[in-house]
């Protein structure tokens, strides 16, 4: 189609035509190109046209800068660029970027918006490239928007014999995200990961517009953060002095997640998953290194908090608050998942307890919940907790909650039809490695591993997973979030994310286990559909995540092969079909 505009005439195709393929992803919402050549010379500059533009806006013009001189991608095409060089001769230099607010908008840090509540921050862009080499334009309403279209303009350029350039000018790109949760958790109590590693899976994540770093930052196997009031927990707990997380190295990933759009939501599992604390606290923890261990847990070790007793409803109260109060997320995770009954039938404690008061497990469940909760509330956080805190137990919990569906995406539901905001995390789409199902026996347990990777437990030669196969990006891209709810239930979708469970994983790994997969997810929570209205398309989306992949390789994230490069290089040319 033909639009006129203030630089002239536009020639705009709505579809990635011949010029090939390009690295837009997620796709935006809507945006129109063309096929004229634009280059970027040394003189290339970044207005940012913002009133006391704050610090975290100027570091990330300075990372955009980088990225363009940096990253040196050619064109996933034979020759990779070689014969665009025509075409880059004839290119019209662009002579810069503007960054501008909306009248009217609060000039404010990224890292401020980034922690907003859920649907109060905005991430709307406009961005505007003419192909007369005249000064482009990216607004927003708000600084964290404008992070969101320097993401995007850096994907827009390739390189090749000096030169950096797109073949896409004229372009006009309006973007929005679908869903205002976006996200990726990762466990590092299976396993200990390094801060560089996190900040690293950070700097991904934002390459992808995920906003949303669920920090699963203990479990049964250690507790390696430092909590200055219970200090005795990391000391004990921690798998050495040397890979414990300091209360400083978690505000630093705090500030390095928020500068780049980022909410970092914690969770400190509750009250399952807890057998650590009895390294410190044994006389707070039930049925602690039973043996056979299957009987009273998901994994090993085995013990859980003895909810049901006084002084350890105290103690979790007072442990997430010390932890919820130094943070500035709105919300944080108590968990609540994999609670194994037998351990407390069996656990002399709890049943006296229970006995004395003439309160059932469920009850006392519930005071437990109240008060860890309650104690939340009061730092003004908005409580997290995993599906079975809804589905299984008969529990008192704030509307204003969040429940994250894990077991299955059929559970979704079941959860929104009583009324509670949930998150997309289901194992059966979404998990990256996965822990074991609460719902097998003990002789299928035994045998069900982590997802596609076979068995991690000793002595079982049999072993595999129970969410096989292994979750392919394609599989989890075919996710709909909104699968069996009504429409009047679709706004108590708040988004979903992709989760890594590290029994085996670690820092090695970390890269290609997680990489490009989880940007299948970003798409799914960002875009929705195509920019025509079309359903987001495997086939269509495979070029565009390869391209991407091999952009995070040339930033130094080891990111996975998608296929042998012939076919990445020839973009369909190893379709089925084809």
């Amino acid at each position: 189609m033909i639009l006129l505009s203030s630089s002239g005439l536009w020639a705009f195709s709505t579809l990635i035509g011949a010029s090939g393929v390009w690295a837009l992803w997620p796709i935006p919402a809507s945006l129109e190109t063309g096929t004229s050549a634009l280059t970027l010379p040394s003189s290339f500059t970044v207005d940012v046209a913002v009133p006391n533009a704050p610090w975290d806006l100027v570091q990330a013009v300075a990372q955009t800068q980088s990225y363009l001189e940096n990253d040196k991608l050619g064109r996933l095409v034979v020759g990779r660029g070689a014969n665009d060089s025509n075409a880059i001769q004839n290119g019209t230099p662009l002579s810069g970027l503007k960054l501008t607010l909306a009248e009217g908008s609060q000039v404010s840090s990224i890292s401020s918006e980034a922690v907003k509540p859920l649907g109060n921050r905005s991430e709307e862009y406009t961005l505007i490239i003419p192909q007369d080499g005249s000064q482009a334009t990216l607004t927003a309403n708000s600084t964290l928007g404008l992070y969101r279209g320097l993401t995007t303009f850096t994907q827009l350029w390739y390189y090749y014999d000096g030169v950096i350039y797109t073949l896409l000018s004229p372009i006009k790109i309006v973007d929005k995200p679908a869903y205002s949760y976006r996200g990726f958790a990762l466990d590092t109590a299976r396993n200990y990961f390094p801060v560089p590693d996190l900040t690293r899976t950070l700097d991904a994540m934002s390459w992808v517009k995920l906003n949303m770093f669920h920090w699963h930052i203990t479990d049964s196997q250690s507790f390696p953060l430092q909590v200055s009031l219970y200090p005795e927990l990391a000391d004990n707990g921690a798998y050495s002095p040397k890979e414990v997380y300091s209360e400083s190295d978690v505000q630093y990933i705090v500030s390095y997640a928020a500068a780049r759009g980022i909410d970092v939501l914690l969770e400190i599992d509750t009250p399952g998953h807890t057998a650590v604390i009895g390294t410190s606290y044994p006389d707070y923890v039930a049925c602690l290194d039973a043996s056979p261990w299957a009987t009273y847990a998901n994994e090993p070790p085995a013990g859980q908090l003895r909810f049901a007793v006084p002084e350890v409803v105290n103690f979790a109260a007072s442990l997430l608050s010390s932890i919820a109060q130094n943070l500035v997320s709105k919300y944080f995770s108590t968990g609540g998942d994999e609670l194994n009954t037998n351990c407390y039938v069996n656990d002399t404690v709890t049943q006296q307890q229970l006995n004395h008061t003439g309160m059932t497990l469920n009850a006392a469940l519930n005071t437990f919940t109240q008060a860890t909760h309650g104690a939340l509330i009061a730092q003004g956080k908005t409580p997290v907790v995993w599906e079975e805190m809804v589905l299984n137990w008969n529990l008192t919990l704030s509307n204003e909650t969040i429940v994250m569906v894990w077991i299955s995406s059929a559970d979704a539901a079941a959860v929104v039809e009583k009324g509670f905001r949930i998150v997309q995390a289901p194992s059966d789409y979404f998990y990256l490695v996965s822990s074991l199902h609460p719902v097998l026996s003990v002789t299928t347990t035994l045998n069900q591993q982590d997802c596609g990777a076979g068995a991690w437990l000793g002595n079982d030669s049999a072993g595999n997973s129970w969410c096989d196969p292994f979750k392919t990006w394609s599989e989890s891209y075919t996710f709909d979030p909104l699968a069996n709810l009504t429409e009047a239930q679709y706004p108590l979708v708040l988004g979903g994310e992709q989760l890594l469970w590290t029994e085996q994983s670690g820092p090695q790994n970390l890269d290609p286990i997680v990489w490009p997969r989880a940007a299948s997810s970003a798409e799914i929570f960002w875009s929705a559909r195509q920019p025509s209205g079309a359903p987001l398309n495997v086939s269509e989306a495979l070029p565009r995540l390869q391209d991407i992949r091999y952009r995070m390789v040339q930033r130094g994230v080891n990111a996975i092969q998608l296929q042998p490069q012939w076919c990445a290089l020839r973009p369909h040319a190893c379709d089925l079909d084809a």
